[in-house]
Parts: structure tokens; C-alpha cells; sequence
């Protein structure tokens, strides 16, 4: 099969699509970014504490450790995930094993 939409190309697209909108908020919650804040002893924690150490004590708005701990208190919006499934197909689709 070649890289047509049809038969299983464009179902292992769907597939990995699905796939990836679930692992993002869960490698998320893995990491330690969570609904209740960041846990102790996690990669989370030694993100956060680096960038507070190279801000002077706190971390900055906009950052990658404030965006991630954003997307892990409250998930992912609905464009995000739209965003997040389209990508995830692509990939599925261009590279397929």
C-alpha cells in the first residue's frame, strides 16, 4: 500500500490520532504536572525548581514549566486537542511503522 487515503493507511491514521490525544495529558500527569499542582520528587518538580533558581525565585509566566503545569491542572482545550489529534494523524499517516 502506498500513502493513498484508503483501507489501512488511513486507519492507522485515526488510530494514532486517538492515541496521541490520550498520551499527551497523560505523559503530562506522569511527568508530575497535575490537576492539584506539581508533585514532589517528579520531573515536574526538578523543571520548576530549575527555572525558579534561573528567575531569581519564581517562575515566569509563559514558560515552558507554566504552560505545562497549565495544560495539567486543566487539560487540554478543545482546540488544542483538535490540534493535538490532526498532528498525531499526520504522523500516523507519513509514518505509518
Amino acid at each position: 500500500m502506498g500513502k493513498e487515503m484508503g483501507g489501512w493507511d488511513s486507519a492507522r491514521a485515526f488510530c494514532h490520532a486517538g492515541v496521541v490525544t490520550v498520551a499527551v495529558p497523560a505523559a503530562l500527569g506522569a511527568a508530575g504536572f497535575t490537576g492539584a499542582g506539581i508533585a514532589a520528587g517528579t520531573l515536574a518538580s526538578k523543571m520548576m525548581s530549575a527555572a525558579a533558581v534561573a528567575n531569581g525565585g519564581g517562575v515566569a509566566a509563559g514558560s515552558t514549566v507554566a504552560v505545562l503545569q497549565s495544560v495539567g491542572a486543566a487539560g487540554l482545550s478543545l482546540a488544542t486537542k483538535g490540534a493535538v489529534t490532526a498532528v498525531g494523524g499526520v504522523l500516523g499517516f507519513f509514518f505509518p511503522k
